[in-house]
Parts: C-alpha cells; structure tokens; sequence
C-alpha cells in the first residue's frame, strides 16, 4: 500500500460517502474498514430493502453494491437508486465467473465492477477514478505527520521515532506501523491488517501479521511502557503508553 499524501473529499471539503451494500458480514467489514481508512464517511447495508432506506438519509456519493443480495438483486437495486439519486457512483462486486452479471451490470448502468476476490487497493483505486471522473471530488492536502503519545511517524519521509530516539523500520513494518497509528485505540483483526497492509485477497495467511507485529513490538515497545497490545481473541491494538 503507498503513502497518502492527499485525501480525497468532496467538493465542500466534506468527507466522501459511501455505502456498501454487501450480505457477507466479513466480507463488509472489510471493505467499510478499508474505505474508512481512506478517510471517508461509510455506511453498510446487508439487504436491497436496507441499502435503499440507509441511501434515502445518508446520500452517498458512491454505492459498492454486490449483485447477489438475499431479498432482490443489485440490477433493481441499481434501478430505483438512480431513480432517486441520478448522478450517485456504483460499482459492483460479481462473482469472477459471471460474465452475464458484469454485462448486465454494466449495460443497466453500473458505472464499473470489481470480481471476487479482490484486492482492497484495486476496490479503492476504482471508486477513487469513479468519483474524480464524475467531478464530485477535490484533493486535500493531508498532514504527512502521525502523532501517537510520544511515538512520531513521518509519512513524506518515511522516518520514525519514538522519545526523539529514531527507529529503523523495514517498508513493510512501516506500513504495518502506520496502519496501527492511523486507527489509534481501534482494535484490527488479522483479516483487515492484511487487507489493508498487504492487499492480499481475503483468505490470506494471518501468521504474516504475527511475525511482523513481532517485529515492531521488538523496535517500538523495547525497554519502553507497550503501545501495541493484543487483544485475545479479536486483534491489536495501539494506544498511548501508560506513564
């Protein structure tokens, strides 16, 4: 995943909203996560019945809507949000071999889709080109510096310290690193540190993510009070050390 030196908002400077419409619970909190990482204001929806109530008051600028939903499918969904909300950006997600599903998509008006599996940075980078093709957005320019107790990362020049003291950190463990202090004091899942870190497809193997958090715990938390934590069962965790 590169560095963001620019968010994406909405032309009022506004978070940009989106919601993802997805009956995978797994699969949704993945993808919210990711886009919330963006910086971006989401809303999930499980059904066609709820994504259509949660679009009438939350307006989004963009719809991640899966084809398959258990009460209708994503077509008629796609039909009556255009209805009332013409200009909104849709992306579907389809099934990899449902070729009549990405034509059919396409055809009634989907602006573009994306195959299962994915990779996240493909999905982002995807609803990042919608919304830039339809003008609803403008870059902003993001401070490049992430502050954590006394834990400093720099994210133009790839530098980090912790009391002053700098800390040489492999680009992965950077990544890693800078995904932790992005979402202080959220807990994450295996499955979403390896989305967001590595972009692999979902599946991917969670010991990866225990290695390089073992790495960072041996550079960031070594003769200090922890800042990364574990929460069994769930994740990990950065927060502030405890003085």
């Amino acid at each position: 995943m590169n560095t963001r030196n620019a968010a994406l908002t909405r032309s009022d400077g506004t978070p940009v909203r989106v919601l993802v419409v997805e009956d995978e619970p797994d699969l949704a909190e993945v993808v919210t996560g990711a886009l919330r990482y963006e910086g971006w204001d989401v809303r999930s929806a499980g059904s066609a019945d709820a994504a259509l109530r949660e679009a009438r008051t939350f307006r989004p600028d963009a719809v991640v809507l899966d084809i398959m939903l258990p009460d209708r499918d994503g077509l008629s969904v796609l039909r009556d949000l255009r209805a009332e909300q013409p200009h909104v950006c849709v992306l579907f997600l389809t099934a990899r071999d449902a070729v009549e599903d990405r034509i059919n998509g396409i055809t009634a008006g989907g602006d573009d889709y994306v195959t299962k599996p994915f990779s996240l940075g493909e999905l982002v980078a995807r609803l990042q080109g919608l919304l830039r093709r339809a003008g609803m957005t403008r870059e902003r320019a993001a401070g490049s510096l992430l502050v954590v107790g006394d834990l400093e990362l720099d994210e133009d020049a790839h530098e980090v310290t912790r009391g002053g003291d700098p800390i040489d950190l492999s680009p992965t463990e950077f990544q890693l690193l800078r995904c932790l202090m992005r979402h202080t004091r959220r807990v994450l899942s295996k499955t979403q540190l390896l989305d967001l870190v590595w972009s692999y497809d979902f599946g991917g193997q969670a010991h990866v993510v225990e290695l390089y958090i073992s790495y960072l715990r041996k550079k960031i938390d070594s003769g200090r009070a922890p800042m990364i934590h574990t929460v069994r069962g769930t994740g990990y965790v950065l927060r502030p050390a405890h003085r």
